[in-house]
């Protein structure tokens, strides 16, 4: 696989083989770091961390893969620095791309990430954005294998807001592995028609099935995973909580809809998630609402089917694996 100096935008940009070999790479790395391996292959290599939107295990997860792989990081958030106010996107690609071996973006538009990507001369990895989250999918495919054993043919569903950067790409992840993925959600939160199109002639050739309902129970029947993100995204109006709750509410994965699947069924959730008020915003949003959770049950979320710290500990492992993979010299 040639993945030498190649970007890390989005997980359409790579074949399925590409994939398997980064989540086969990813298991390698995970189990060397269990058995107290070190594999510094990136020994005295740098790379910049942008985030425009804060985060917890992205910045984590990178900056622990960067220090396992012997790198060192700078930690740029936007508004500490002058990268798209006094100096355009551009201009500041081209000088963190003198600087650094490899650049991570975290934010807004894609646009961002693939105008940073134009114009640095090294690989930029895209920690999200607005339209795609690529690192969180690998996790969750390497959660799912190391549970099930297998991808193709799992049923996976994903309950609530499908059109947003997390449902567009499990879509794609689960198209190009060939899974049977199933968008639960109101038809104004369907990915949008361009993207399910592109999916669609994915899965004619990997034999993945692409299924979308407004009825919870009808996609839940016999599903292998049922898979859950917050109502709200950051850099969204609070504005959009009211009509929100009210469309989504149906949509909240609950005891009944994990019954409805399988018996070894498993929740995922790519976290934060607002199944308490042990928050500020689950307290807020229960004195609003008078709910005292949102996307999941705190029933759910702490049962036995819960594998969401088993996701959360493979962003490490995963990203790990990508900056391996395109840093490497050889």
């Amino acid at each position: 696989m040639k993945f030498n100096h190649k970007n890390f935008l989005k997980l359409l940009d790579f074949t399925s083989d590409e994939i398997q070999y980064l989540l086969d790479l990813s298991a390698k790395l995970k189990a060397e770091k269990k058995k107290g391996k070190k594999h510094q292959h990136l020994k005295g290599k740098n790379i910049a961390l942008i985030f425009e939107k804060a985060s917890t295990r992205t910045r984590c997860s990178f900056e622990v893969a960067a220090y396992d792989l012997g790198m060192n990081t700078t930690y740029i958030e936007t508004f500490t620095s002058h990268f798209g106010k006094k100096e355009s996107v551009a201009d500041s690609a081209r000088v963190l791309g003198r600087m650094y071996d490899g650049i991570e973006y975290r934010g807004y538009g894609q646009e961002i990430v693939e105008d940073i990507a134009k114009y640095a001369g090294v690989p930029v990895w895209n920690g999200l954005t607005n339209e795609f989250h690529p690192t969180q999918i690998l996790a969750d495919l390497l959660t799912i294998k190391e549970h099930f054993g297998y991808l193709k043919g799992i049923k996976f569903v994903y309950m609530g807001d499908a059109g947003y950067n997390m449902g567009n790409s499990l879509m794609i992840g689960c198209a190009k592995m060939g899974m049977h993925f199933v968008a639960c959600a109101p038809k104004d939160y369907y990915p949008n028609q361009e993207l399910i199109n592109e999916c669609q002639k994915i899965a004619k050739e990997t034999g993945a099935t692409l299924e979308f309902t407004d009825d919870p129970m009808k996609a839940t029947k016999d599903a292998d995973v049922i898979y859950t993100d917050v109502w709200v995204s950051m850099g969204e109006s609070d504005s959009v909580w009211d009509y929100r709750i009210k469309d989504l509410t149906p949509y909240r994965v609950t005891k009944e809809l994990m019954e409805n699947a399988k018996p070894n069924a498993k929740f995922m959730h790519c976290l934060p998630a607002f199944h308490d008020m042990k928050t500020t915003v689950g307290k807020a949003t229960f004195e609003k609402f008078g709910i005292e959770c949102m996307e999941v049950t705190d029933e759910v979320f702490e049962g036995d089917q819960s594998i969401v710290f088993d996701q959360a500990e493979n962003r490490l492992h995963t990203i790990k694996a990508v900056m391996l993979a395109t840093l490497k010299s050889k």
